[in-house]
């Protein structure tokens, strides 16, 4: 199971946490008991968490290939991953619409952000159109390459 600890209420290790499944996804949502945030999530969705749990999988990313990967990053593939972070899976059409970055950099970047294992091809899966698209509208491209986070995607982004 991966999960990923909420940027509105940072729980740390020692906090009293609470999650819930993402929809569309296999990832748990970390919260600390009480965030407001929650209060938009059906109860019956709400599971007790453990740091036990959570920390029993994680692996360290040693410093120096944190530094390694982050000396060939710059603010561009810091968007895109923040992007696939809070959106989840896209492609690069979506990427490129919603970041404002010119669609062919996107593709690039996505090369390259997959060549570093922060970024992996994913099956297509149906995704809503977000506000500024087609609103309320469900889609999956068969010709589009979707891309999601890696587990070293995600823990490089916890830790820079």
């Amino acid at each position: 199971m991966e999960y990923r600890l909420a940027k509105c209420c940072s729980p740390e290790e020692g906090d009293e946490i609470i999650g819930f499944l993402k929809q569309e996804s296999d990832i748990f949502s970390v919260h600390k008991v009480g965030c407001s945030n929650l209060a938009r999530v059906p109860s019956e969705r709400l599971v007790a968490l453990k740091w036990s749990d959570i920390m029993a999988g994680v692996e360290k990313i040693p410093p120096p290939l944190v530094a390694e990967i982050a000396g060939q990053l710059d603010g561009v593939d810091y968007v895109i991953l923040a992007h696939h972070r809070t959106l989840g899976v896209d492609y690069a059409a979506a990427v490129a619409h919603f970041t404002g970055i010119e669609r062919g950099e996107v593709f690039a970047r996505h090369r390259k952000l997959r060549e570093l294992g922060l970024l992996e091809r994913v099956e297509p899966r149906m995704i809503q159109y977000r506000k500024g698209m087609v609103n309320g509208k469900w889609i999956k491209h068969r010709n589009h390459t979707y891309y999601g986070l890696t587990a070293l995607g995600n823990r490089f982004l916890d830790w820079h």
